[in-house]
């Protein structure tokens, strides 16, 4: 992974960390791995938090049915682990816009599909079970492509490499046992 991704997403832990972890204070710069497309961060303060991370290898914006440009935020896939709240495997995704209101975000791995609920610019899977399958699938796959819609109408594809994924997650995993 090029030095520049890992400073991004390095940079963005910040807003990983505050959206899905009230108590984050400081701007993560703990990544403890690189697995081909996937890094692995730990934060110990103020709870100890592992997560596998990527960031898409592509991404397609349309409106109308045509190719758009169109300035997103940071484009993330996360698989969290929590120890302190039991959290073993937390698939999320921050498309770098805000969601339609309502709508849910499309998560194909290799044909098999998912279904993530929206809130603001996050995803989640519905529940830990939905996290399970989805981290299953993953761990077999090539790839997995998000497809959602903003508030303003754009349509997005983002297309993430899995590999790396397994070993990627696992080591997380361990880490924050």
């Amino acid at each position: 992974m090029g030095s520049k991704l890992a400073r991004l997403i390095a940079g963005l832990c910040l807003a990983a960390l505050a959206a899905t972890s009230a108590s984050a204070q400081e701007r993560s710069k703990n990544r403890v791995a690189a697995e081909t497309d996937w890094s692995v961060f730990v934060e110990s303060n103020p709870k100890k938090e592992c997560w596998s991370v990527s960031a898409p290898k592509k991404t397609v914006n349309t409106r109308g049915g045509k190719v758009v440009a169109v300035r997103r935020s940071d484009i993330l896939l996360f698989v969290f682990f929590r120890p302190s709240e039991g959290v073993k495997g937390q698939v999320s995704f921050t498309g770098g816009y805000p969601f339609a209101a309502g709508s849910t975000v499309g998560l194909d791995i290799d044909g098999t599909r998912f279904e993530m609920f929206t809130k603001g610019e996050w995803a989640w899977a519905k529940n830990s079970d939905e996290d399970a399958k989805i981290i299953a699938a993953m761990k077999r796959g090539k790839q997995a492509v998000l497809t959602a819609r903003s508030k303003r109408g754009t349509q997005t594809k983002d297309t993430f490499s899995l590999l790396g994924f397994t070993a990627a997650v696992e080591d997380a995993e361990k880490r924050c046992k």
